[in-house]
């Protein structure tokens, strides 16, 4: 019998890792109650004033508004989107069905910067879009779309189609089916695509930057408030709140992801 004898180097590995990318992050709230402008140790006090002025500031507010509106709408849309494509792919033998897939999960693989840049040359040139949250939501849809499919693929591979076939002997037509039967048994994947879509378009930079144009999301505002140090502590209290939020985002969706595997089990169980 073999006994351990502590831990592994790629445990070791993989604790250093995971220092070197989180650490820094977790340094956010901390400094973003120092009782001064300057991120420096030791701290030279504590305070929450800077949560109340971050609370005041009109600009921030409005750019805030600006990345939820687009978040929602970003969400909702690459999730049908997202939701269409998988359903396709799952259910038809599709013609060059590898190529269909890897066009759409392109945009995890082009450098944000190239796509970006593409998209205001497009929207802006070609098409002659007046640069807006719009063409914002546009480019945010673009990423976020292989995000949702990819999810909601690895949850209609494993879906009884026998359940929609008994819909169908029933009477039901291919709408009511998919509303009875088939979206009642992905909510799961689909509210976890929602989520998921939510945080990668509110979190989003680079994109945003290129089509913003006039009016600016709140990363595009994070970023242009850091040329000034007097704001610098507004913008850490403003970091360590979307810190909070999307840790809260992103683990609820995998609780409601990994919550879909019983509820299938039971439904099946049922139609037998």
């Amino acid at each position: 019998m073999v006994k351990s004898r502590g831990p592994s180097g790629l445990a070791i590995y993989a604790i250093f890792f995971l220092l070197f990318l989180y650490a820094p992050v977790l340094l956010l709230p901390l400094f973003s109650v120092n009782d001064s402008i300057y991120i420096t140790f030791p701290l030279k006090g504590f305070t929450f004033d800077w949560y109340r002025q971050m609370g005041q500031n009109q600009q921030m507010i409005d750019a805030f508004k600006a990345s939820l509106k687009v978040a929602i709408s970003v969400s909702v849309i690459s999730t049908v989107l997202g939701f269409l494509a998988a359903k396709a792919v799952t259910r038809f033998a599709l013609p060059g069905r590898a190529i269909f897939v890897g066009f759409i999960m392109l945009p995890l693989i082009i450098p944000s910067l190239v796509l970006a840049l593409a998209l205001l040359v497009v929207l802006r040139r070609l098409l002659g879009f007046e640069l807006s949250l719009i063409t914002v939501a546009a480019g945010h849809v673009m990423l976020c779309v292989p995000f949702s499919m990819l999810i909601l693929i690895s949850r209609l591979e494993g879906f009884d189609r026998s359940l929609e076939e008994a819909a169908y002997d029933l009477g039901d037509s291919a709408l009511k089916a998919l509303i009875r039967v088939t979206l009642p048994l992905v909510w799961p994947a689909i509210i976890s695509s929602l989520l998921l879509c939510f945080t990668a378009s509110f979190d989003e930079y680079l994109v945003a930057a290129f089509l913003s144009g006039a009016d600016g999301t709140l990363p595009v505002f994070i970023f242009s408030q850091l040329r000034f140090p007097q704001n610098l502590p507004g913008v850490l209290a403003l970091g360590s709140c979307i810190l909070v939020g999307s840790i809260i985002i992103v683990t609820l969706a995998e609780v409601i992801r990994r919550h879909g595997g019983p509820a299938q089990k039971n439904s099946g169980a049922l139609a037998s």
